[in-house]
């Protein structure tokens, strides 16, 4: 089932998301639009919580297993806490990651298999967005911009293989979900990556 008025954004490590949203969240503020932003995993105390013990550094031991769970465990915390209660006041709800991260990251990337990432979050099946902006970028494009910032979690220090594997996860989703994934080209200027998001929203809320 797709939930109304709830859009995420997907895409590799250093794909540009971060920046899309927050010029989305600029345009949206400017039309006095009536919308929040949120991420995955996190968003509420106990799905941050569960991101920090992810995302550490430390945590080298964490089999894919043991991540994938976490994982959809913030999914169902964060959709039931904060997401749907959003969208039925009212919000478009702009959401960094959701259940497509999962299968390419975890189900091909860390090779767990789809079918077994989407058994572990059958819960979350039932409130897939409504729309998806996937921000398509090469890896190794990506990884020139990943030179640039600090490695501060786990997957930063991922291996280019790693990062490939998530890539290719993603055009697993896209066969998944064509429906409602609108593809970016992610490998062009960042201002027109910006723009042509922008368009895909507006176009979906009608403006």
């Amino acid at each position: 089932m797709k939930l109304k008025n709830f859009i995420t954004f997907e895409g590799g490590e250093c794909s540009g998301k971060t920046t899309v949203i927050n010029e989305i969240v600029k345009m949206l503020e400017k039309m006095n639009y009536k919308f929040i932003t949120t991420r995955e995993p996190g968003g509420i105390r106990i799905a941050e919580d569960i991101r920090n013990i992810i995302l550490d550094v430390k945590n080298t031991e964490m089999t894919p297993e043991c991540e994938a769970l976490l994982y959809a465990a913030a999914r169902m915390q964060h959709l039931k806490e904060k997401v749907i209660p959003k969208v039925n006041e009212g919000y478009l709800v702009l959401c960094d990651r959701f259940l497509d991260s999962s299968i390419a990251y975890q189900g091909v990337a860390r090779g767990l298999g789809v079918d077994n990432v989407l058994k572990i979050n059958s819960f979350a099946l039932d409130y897939l967005p409504d729309l998806t902006i996937f921000i398509d970028v090469k890896p190794e494009v990506a990884l020139k911009r990943l030179t640039l910032r600090d490695k501060s979690d786990r997957l930063d220090l991922e291996t280019i293989d790693f990062h490939n594997n998530v890539y290719n996860g993603y055009q697993e989703v896209l066969k998944l979900y064509p429906d409602r994934i609108k593809v970016i080209n992610g490998n062009q200027p960042l201002e027109d990556v910006v723009n042509d998001c922008k368009k895909a929203i507006l176009e979906y809320i009608g403006e």
